[in-house]
């Protein structure tokens, strides 16, 4: 499964800043700024679509399942993060 098929780059920023933004905003104390946001969503996008994948969870089509999955996986990439910084 592809998180992002059909979407142009400017798309996938754009979506990847939204996903990263509200990961940071799910896993308080995780501002990355602009760049960082765009990031994580796009690491994010790939890291949900493997886990929902996997899990059996299908979140939609179109840019708001995008954004959903993406979401999912940034927040998770944020949470390992998380435990990496407090070692």
């Amino acid at each position: 499964m592809e998180p992002f098929a059909g979407f142009g780059i400017i798309a996938i920023l754009i979506i990847g800043g939204i996903a990263g933004w509200l990961a940071g905003l799910i896993v308080r104390g995780y501002g990355l700024g602009i760049i960082g946001n765009i990031a994580v969503g796009v690491i994010g996008a790939f890291i949900g679509a493997w886990l929902l994948g996997r899990l059996g969870i299908f979140v939609g089509n179109g840019i708001l399942g995008a954004i959903v999955g993406s979401t999912i996986g940034a927040v998770v990439l944020l949470l390992i993060i998380g435990l990496f910084r407090r070692v």
